[in-house]
């Protein structure tokens, strides 16, 4: 990837795993790759829980909305993140495909969608630290959950 590499989220709604990636890449990522998401079948708002258990490690997704996945957003991406929303995203030579199997947090407690939160961080540290070792080595910030030492 030459430059800042583009990454795109994808689940169904946009309004949970996809949200919750996006911020969490942004925040880690400072500015060193380019971050977003969209849903195949997007819904009106972000799920409320959602927002909660990000707003615990400092995270604020008030000022986001669902996105509806476009062909556009799918082409101008170098990584492409699928998060449970099967065979809708499009397929263009060149991308690199990555599919997350993560719980949906849809319906559950704040308890419930916390682990899965830890999981997608864990995830995209790791994604960090191959789209831009050299970048971001000495400046990843670390966010520790509540409740955890």
């Amino acid at each position: 990837m030459a430059g800042k590499p583009t990454v795109l989220f994808v689940c169904v709604h946009n309004a949970g795993r996809s949200q919750m990636a996006a911020a969490l890449l942004a925040h880690h990522a400072a500015g060193a790759v380019e971050v977003r998401s969209a849903g195949s079948a997007p819904a009106d708002t972000i799920n409320p829980t959602v927002r909660e258990v990000m707003a615990e490690l400092g995270i604020d997704l008030s000022g986001q909305q669902p996105k509806v996945l476009t062909t556009d957003a799918v082409q101008a991406s170098d990584v492409v993140i699928s998060m449970g929303c099967g065979d809708a995203c499009p397929i263009f030579p060149g991308k690199l495909y990555l599919d997350w199997q993560l719980e949906d947090p849809a319906g559950r407690s704040i308890e419930e969608i916390r682990p899965i939160r830890d999981e997608i961080d864990a995830r995209v540290r790791s994604l960090l630290a191959e789209l831009v070792p050299a970048q971001v080595a000495g400046r990843a910030t670390v966010i520790t959950p509540p409740g955890r030492p």
